[in-house]
């Protein structure tokens, strides 16, 4: 046992990799199909790359048990002289240098491994299990550190826990790239966390600014840090206007063309030397017309999209709005979006049961503009997997082809990014059915399948005391508004 245990583990483990080596360079004692090598080999190497990623998984694992474990004993070691600061600091320090790791990148790791291994026992397991990566414990680790005991261990099982009361939804988490379950992570958090995202929102307000960072080759990164209506208003604006270039004569690509868009908006005041008008960024513009500078209107439209909880709309509950391609937002950025700047508003009828959209269905081939945004709201974004390509860029597309019998119903329907778009029909890559609530998932070449992610849709927060004639389905007839759509009408002319 001891030291020469771990050293007869390690030796097995570099003998295993030997062997996982000889079979991805083909030189296997046995070949992965007789019958096709070479189909055999890829077939094979996929399988090395999915059994790689659960044992890098565990020995993530083992690395954070092991970093706790040497910080916990250094201590005892070091005794109740030593100054606590400077403990950590001797600790981090001893770490770095075994990993190999900068000062704040092994301070950062220790936080972690401390998390997952103290405070987050479901995190822990998925991490030993292969279930998950090391990225997602970090994002994990990332998005507890805010909340008490019963909400960290809330959003584990919410994401983790298959029995979980109200489980996320469509792709396991550790299928997920660690940027997609940062983002479902974080959307789950702020409906959820205590305290209200008002505070925290005037608080991100009050921190707005603009950074200047250098970089190589004689280049520079120019960003800002803005309320979240105002910037994706403002990247949405700048899509649209670069596509608005493009044609056959411009060679540009579609980031050229935003940057040198933004460039000039930023240098000329969004004023060429001939006077045309580039078009200037809005910051609450919904499905609206162009913003209005200096006495000019913009042909441009910066168009977004915003889910907002019925009695969140009308000032009842506190409930975060999501916005599109963004996350949530508070109800007062939502009630703002709606009120200020939509040019058209759709009504999109939702489960009372599961806070999901409901179907809407069509006999022709056309996909109306209230669909598209009915595939937006059940998508969020590209179905692809892993993919974060925004609904605005998004194709609407038949899943059974029209001219195969498909419908053009929303179960029918997914929206891939230009890019997935092109790859579902020039190669064997394939869309799988979908259905109201959920978007398609993928099918390989190889045949393996793939979950797309899906929204965590949550019914509305009913405000207390109000009677259940307020109920959606409550109507005195059919077709009828019900008591709830009267109030929210109202209130909208008020």
């Amino acid at each position: 046992m001891g030291k020469a245990a771990v050293a007869r583990a390690f030796g097995e483990i570099k003998a295993a990799l030997a062997v996982l080596n000889a079979e991805v360079d083909g030189a296997g004692a046995v070949p992965f199909s007789a019958a096709d090598p070479l189909g055999g080999l890829a077939d094979g190497c996929l399988e090395i790359l999915a059994g790689s990623r659960e044992v890098e998984a565990g020995i993530a694992a083992v690395k954070a048990k092991a970093a706790v474990g040497y910080v916990e004993s250094a201590a005892a070691v070091a005794g109740p002289d030593v100054p606590v600061r400077a403990q950590e600091m001797a600790v981090a320090a001893e770490i770095g240098c075994v990993l190999a790791l900068g000062p704040r990148a092994a301070s950062s790791f220790l936080v972690t491994s401390h998390a997952v291994t103290a405070t987050l026992p479901r995190t822990l397991e998925a991490l030993q299990a292969g279930v998950i990566s090391w990225s997602h414990a970090v994002v994990m680790a990332d998005e507890t550190a805010c909340l008490d005991g019963a909400g960290a261990a809330a959003l584990e099982a919410h994401f983790l826990d298959p029995d979980a009361p109200d489980p996320a939804r469509g792709c396991p988490v550790g299928q997920l790239p660690a940027h997609r379950f940062k983002a479902k992570a974080r959307t789950w958090r702020e409906r959820h966390q205590a305290g209200s995202i008002e505070k925290r929102h005037a608080k991100g307000v009050a921190e707005r600014r603009v950074e200047f960072r250098p970089d190589q080759d004689g280049m520079a990164w120019l960003s800002a840090y803005l309320p979240a209506d105002q910037a994706l208003a403002g990247w949405n604006r700048l899509t649209a206007a670069a596509r608005g270039m493009q044609g056959p004569d411009e060679p540009r690509s579609m980031p050229q063309l935003r940057a040198d868009t933004f460039t000039d908006a930023i240098l000329t005041n969004g004023t060429t030397n001939d006077g045309e008008t580039r078009g200037s960024s809005s910051s609450s513009v919904t499905e609206g017309e162009g913003a209005v500078r200096d006495g000019v209107q913009s042909p441009i439209r910066a168009q977004v999209l915003v889910t907002v909880p019925v009695f969140s709309l009308m000032g009842v509950t506190d409930e975060p709005a999501v916005l599109d391609g963004c996350g949530p937002i508070p109800p007062s950025m939502a009630r703002r979006l709606v009120a200020g700047g939509a040019g058209s508003f759709y009504r999109v009828l939702v489960d009372p049961r599961d806070g999901a959209p409901l179907e809407i269905g069509r006999t022709s081939y056309r996909v109306t503009g209230a669909m598209r945004s009915w595939l937006r709201m059940r998508d969020c974004k590209c179905p692809f997997p892993g993919c974060s390509n925004n609904s605005l860029d998004n194709d609407a597309d038949h899943i059974l082809a029209w001219a195969n019998g498909g419908t053009t119903g929303i179960s029918n329907l997914g929206q891939p990014c230009p890019k997935h778009h092109k790859l579902r029909h020039t190669t064997a890559w394939k869309p799988t059915p979908a259905t109201k609530n959920e978007p398609p998932g993928w099918t390989s070449p190889t045949g393996r399948h793939y979950l797309s992610e899906h929204q965590d849709w949550e019914p509305a927060q009913w405000p207390p005391g109000w009677p259940s004639g307020f109920l959606p389905e409550a109507r005195n007839k059919p077709g009828e508004r019900s008591l709830l759509e009267d109030a929210l009408l109202q209130h909208l002319a008020v």
